[in-house]
């Protein structure tokens, strides 16, 4: 199990952990007021603007019974100074038990896992990873199909930059999934994961248009098109609104299909979508709540 160890890439823990943690989650869902962490103290650290991941994150630490410190704007804190890293890390250690982060460079977090002698949990940095965000989203899989295996899942949007479904597709490779990539030339899917899944033989297509794989689809995923990741304004502009789904283009899709997303959305999702029952990205953010309670108790040893 994963007591112990940080958790900053979804290829950092097993199959078999995966499963274990979507167990407990189960077990919090069931029963969210389990305070096993008393006397237990855990580092709040957001380098990057956050809601709900932050307050998940931060709700799930009050219901396990620990305290928690930290801070949700660096501005505030000895980092404004040209305090490193690094020293924020082994300062930040000294008081606490964990340490959950999300920082805007891409590889912050492992840096901080082998700084720390506590655990570190990633909650996100950069374009690069958010594994925590991919456990509550395999909760909302599961939970919404009755199991994990074979499922047709459609990623749609900015395909390059999200980090969500970098982490998802290495996760679900276990699981046997057909992925359908939906994305302009310019947010494709990188490279390097195609390159994972031809090793793993897992089967995918591109598209550019997302009505070819709505009548397909188990799981929609619909991304935001992030527009702190782009260094061109003009590129973001010319892409942010090339895929939005409205509630009349759902009367093709499947009766078990569900919609998620990470969240914020900006424009991707119309509201009219929202009383759907096929809507599920509000019910996933709430997943969140017990995925990381499951997380955060595996990790400190709470739940053997």
């Amino acid at each position: 199990m994963i007591k112990n160890k940080s958790l900053v890439s979804i290829n950092d823990i097993s199959k078999e952990d995966m499963l274990r943690i979507l167990e407990l989650a189960a077990d919090f869902e069931a029963n969210p007021d389990q305070p096993l962490l008393r006397g237990k103290i855990i580092a709040s650290l957001f380098f990057e603007p956050s809601t709900r991941t932050r307050l998940s994150f931060e709700t799930a630490m009050n219901r396990l019974g620990a305290r928690v410190i930290g801070f949700s704007d660096p501005g505030v804190t000895s980092a404004t100074k040209g305090e490193t890293l690094k020293d924020t890390i082994k300062m930040v250690s000294n008081y606490a038990d964990l340490i959950v982060m999300r920082h805007y460079l891409e590889g912050a977090a492992r840096y901080a896992a082998e700084q720390s002698p506590v655990p570190v949990i990633n909650a996100g940095d950069g374009a690069n990873q958010h594994p925590t965000q991919t456990l509550l989203d395999m909760y909302s899989i599961n939970k919404t199909q009755g199991g994990l295996d074979n499922l047709k899942i459609a990623l749609v949007g900015d395909l390059k930059y999200g980090r969500t479904v970098h982490s998802l597709i290495q996760a679900m490779s276990y699981f046997n999934p057909t992925f359908y990539f939906v994305a302009p030339d310019e947010l494709k899917m990188p490279q390097e994961y195609k390159t994972f899944l031809d090793e793993k033989g897992i089967t995918y297509e591109e598209h550019r248009d997302m009505a070819d794989v709505l009548p397909t689809a188990d799981i929609l995923y619909m991304t935001r098109v992030q527009k702190e990741r782009f260094s061109d304004l003009m590129e973001y502009e010319r892409v942010k609104n090339t895929y939005v789904l409205h509630n009349d283009m759902l009367s093709v899709t499947k009766d078990n299909l569900r919609i998620l997303h990470p969240l914020p959305r900006v424009g991707e999702i119309s509201t009219d979508v929202d009383q759907n029952p096929k809507a599920y990205f509000f019910e996933q953010a709430k997943n969140g709540m017990y995925t990381r309670m499951a997380i955060i108790a595996a990790i400190l040893g709470a739940k053997e």
